[in-house]
């Protein structure tokens, strides 16, 4: 087994295992979230996608203008 594979596999279990503690979290116990907390909630990925993807999209326009280039004199 090759360390790309190795590392596919970790990520895997962990990605599992932190998706099944949040379903049992959520599904286990009396706990009820209003709408408030849902409107919270969807905001929160939807603001977070919406940061996370303005940054990319600079880290891309700054690549592509030459803003990263670096200038040596001689």
């Amino acid at each position: 087994m090759n360390k790309t594979t190795l590392l596919a596999v970790t990520m895997g279990v962990l990605l599992a295992a932190a998706t099944a503690f949040a379903v049992w979290g959520m599904a286990g116990g009396d706990l009820q979230i209003t709408g408030h907390g849902w409107l919270a909630m969807g905001l929160g990925a939807v603001l977070s996608l919406a940061v996370g993807g303005g940054l990319m999209w600079l880290v891309f326009y700054s690549a592509r203008h030459g803003h990263d280039d670096i200038d040596r004199e001689p």
